[in-house]
């Protein structure tokens, strides 16, 4: 049986004035999640219509190597700036592979 890896899409919207610092954070998040042993796919893209709106997409092997991922302590640490960086809550959208 083949497991497909778990594929996702979070987006994130910078409050006003916190662009530069949204960006600076999650590209920050990039290179040592891209370590993790279970990740396959981190990639950050910023709405061109729209400055400020961020899209990362994701992919791990698994659930619970996205768990891992989120208790990392560099993802704890940016979480903890949410309330500061974040105009609404991060929405995470899980994607199906069709093609």
């Amino acid at each position: 049986m083949t497991t497909l890896p778990l594929t996702s899409i979070a987006v994130l919207k910078a409050k006003p004035g916190q662009r530069d610092a949204l960006r600076e954070a999650l590209t920050a998040l990039v290179e040592p999640t891209r370590r993790e042993a279970g990740n396959l796919d981190y990639t950050l893209f910023e709405l061109t219509d729209e400055p400020g709106s961020f899209y990362m997409r994701e992919a791990f092997v698994s659930r619970a190597a996205l768990d891992e991922h989120l208790a990392a302590p560099y993802f704890r640490a940016f979480e903890k700036r949410f309330d500061e960086l974040l105009a609404e809550p991060i929405k995470l959208i899980f994607l199906d592979k069709v093609a």
